[in-house]
């Protein structure tokens, strides 16, 4: 386990922030460095070994393109080949054995596999992999520094769950990160919109869901759609909140992060959705997959196998299940229809009913994700049309929906630009700016209430 909530906010975090506010710059990088060591090693002492080992041969690796031309392409893929080793090898063994035990005889065909899966291994073997791909490209120079190579790698706002930081993107920012009050100030708000987004609102939104699902075949089937629908809205703002937080976190120390996050559920096509959603990840499988592959360069038959490659392989990235493969396939499927038949049709809608169909397809897509167990997909998919769940909403799951009803309606109105804009028309008023600095005491103390009486309940994209 990481850190808990509250020792992370109340004393890792502040003595990280003064020491690095304090000491010069020529140590700040180093120090931010050990800050992140410390932090994975908390959670994964062992596995930080494994992080630091990668963090060496990639930057070796990287020295070595930059000192052979000759030689570059097979460092690539040489640094390809271990990276990805190293995440088939923790992330998808069990997957892998599981699928093929069968063909064994006993006692082999009943043995099982289980490697602990390292926090955040996802995230930070495609940071390394961007890095070196750029450097084979010739879109950015050589780090020779490993200290500011390892704090790219490591830097712990992101670490976890990202967004995936490509070096390009911060690479003048490791060597002179852009403090300042306003990005500090602009940082802590950020940070906080994000605690709460997680606290207040993907947690709560979570114990409906938990209940609902528990139940599916009780619920009725507006139950059952209310509480596909609270899945939805918990994974969006637990994933945007971790991401706010990592942002606010990077502007404090210096730095900007992409955005990871366009409010989604504002999209009026899948195609859209995927604009706006984990940005950071659509954008790594465009650049080094998609395009590599042909993208749309090649005719529409090679577009729509090099789609389906790439949304089989997000699929897999998210988790070792078949589950993750079905739901991205699922969205490629979706993304080539659109593409050929109903994007036209689509878009001759009213926009309205074109956003509520794109977060109805996103709903349904949540559902295949959420569950590993086919057999429990296919009773809760069921329940959502009636079958085995007689009625439109049964007393106890009536009980709880009216219960979490206010939380719903804030989950909804959140997830549209509404608040953004509304702050950005008062922001010419004088007294915003006290009323803003109330606000996000309010909230910061709402949210340790809230962690003070919860359990542990980590990041969804933590397991990834």
């Amino acid at each position: 386990m990481v850190f808990s909530s509250l020792t992370f906010l109340f004393a890792f975090l502040p003595v990280t922030l003064i020491g690095y506010y304090l000491l010069p710059k020529k140590w700040k990088i180093g120090f931010l460095l050990l800050a992140s060591l410390v932090f994975y090693a908390w959670g994964e002492p062992l596995y930080v070994i494994l992080m630091i080992g990668s963090i060496v041969l990639n930057w070796v690796i990287g020295l070595l393109m930059d000192k052979s031309e000759r030689h570059k392409k097979a460092f690539l893929i040489a640094s390809i080949v271990l990276n990805l080793a190293l995440l088939f090898t923790f992330k998808y063994t069990g997957l892998f054995w599981n699928t093929v035990k069968g063909l064994f005889p006993a006692p082999l065909s009943q043995k099982t596999v289980s490697i602990r899966l390292p926090i955040g291994i996802s995230f930070f073997t495609f940071q390394i992999m961007s890095y070196v791909i750029d450097l084979y490209r010739g879109k950015t120079k050589v780090q020779k520094n490993p200290v500011r190579f390892g704090a790219y790698v490591t830097m712990f706002p992101q670490l976890i769950a990202g967004p995936i930081v490509r070096y390009v993107d911060i690479e003048a920012q490791l060597e002179n990160p852009d403090l300042s009050i306003d990005g500090i100030s602009d940082g802590i708000r950020q940070f906080l919109v994000g605690l709460g987004k997680k606290v207040l609102i993907a947690n709560t939104m979570g114990t409906l869901f938990s209940q609902l699902s528990a139940t599916p075949n009780g619920n009725g089937v507006l139950g059952a759609w209310i509480g596909l629908f609270a899945y939805s809205f918990q994974i969006y703002f637990d994933f945007s909140g971790y991401s706010d937080m990592a942002c606010g976190l990077g502007r404090m120390l210096g730095f900007r992060f992409v955005q990871n996050f366009n409010y989604p559920y504002i999209a009026d096509s899948v195609t859209d959705f995927w604009r706006r959603w984990h940005i950071s990840l659509s954008t790594w499988f465009r650049e080094y997959v998609y395009i590599p592959l042909g993208g749309n360069r090649k005719g529409l038959p090679r577009q729509i196998f090099n789609l389906m490659i790439v949304w089989a392989l997000t699929g897999l990235w998210h988790g070792a299940s078949w589950n993750f493969v079905v739901w991205g396939m699922y969205y490629g499927v979706l993304l080539t229809l659109e593409k050929l038949f109903f994007g036209k049709v689509l878009q001759k809608l009213p926009k309205v009913v074109r956003r509520l169909f794109t977060f109805l397809i996103a709903s349904i897509g949540w559902g295949i994700f959420y569950f590993t167990d086919f057999s429990a997909l296919g009773v809760y998919f069921g329940s959502l049309i009636g079958i085995h769940n007689p009625g439109l909403l049964s007393p106890t799951s009536a009980a709880w929906c009216l219960g979490f009803l206010p939380t719903l309606l804030l989950a909804a109105v959140a997830s549209t630009p509404l608040f953004s804009i509304l702050a950005k028309k008062l922001e010419r008023f004088r007294w915003f700016a006290p009323v803003r600095l109330v606000a996000c005491v309010i909230l910061f103390v709402l949210c340790i209430a809230s962690l003070a009486s919860q359990s542990y309940n980590p990041f969804i994209y933590f397991r990834f």
